[in-house]
């Protein structure tokens, strides 16, 4: 055998080591091929409900915020009705009532006064020059009426 003829084999053996790696390659990217088209599919038949559903919510949510915003005009007209009406009947019978109220307070002291007699003015007694206030808020044991706790 000359040399052309074992380099002609070597390149052959080659040859055929590459294609037969290529075809492994090629036969494994048709089986990922394979597996990537039977996902997508399987995602597609789940995402297509799911995407249904999502939309079905979206729109009953947006029914609900429609409602909402309703009330909530609704409570805003009510609380601006309710400080009118506040307003007008503080205005219209603020006034007379603390008049009234005003009243009855001074009748009460005053009726007060009467029922009860006035009280002797105070006796103070010069000492050295300093005043010395009398013994009208004491009780009988000497203690002092006011400021004590029973």
């Amino acid at each position: 055998m000359s040399g052309g003829e074992v380099a002609g084999i070597l390149v052959a053996v080659f040859w055929a080591i590459l294609v037969s790696f290529l075809a492994v390659v090629l036969v494994r990217l048709a089986q990922t091929l394979r597996a990537t088209t039977k996902l997508v599919a399987d995602v597609t038949e789940q995402a297509v409900p799911l995407l249904a559903d999502a939309s079905a919510t979206v729109r009953s949510a947006q029914t609900q915020l429609d409602k909402v915003d309703a009330i909530a005009s609704d409570v805003q007209e009510v609380t601006s009705n309710a400080s009118a009406l506040s307003t007008t009947v503080a205005s219209t019978f603020g006034g007379p009532l603390v008049k009234v109220a005003a009243f009855g307070y001074g009748v009460r002291r005053a009726i007060g006064r009467k029922a009860t007699p006035e009280p002797e003015p105070a006796r103070r007694s010069v000492i050295v020059g300093r005043t010395v206030p009398s013994a009208r808020g004491r009780k009988r044991d000497g203690r002092s009426s006011r400021g004590s706790k029973d």
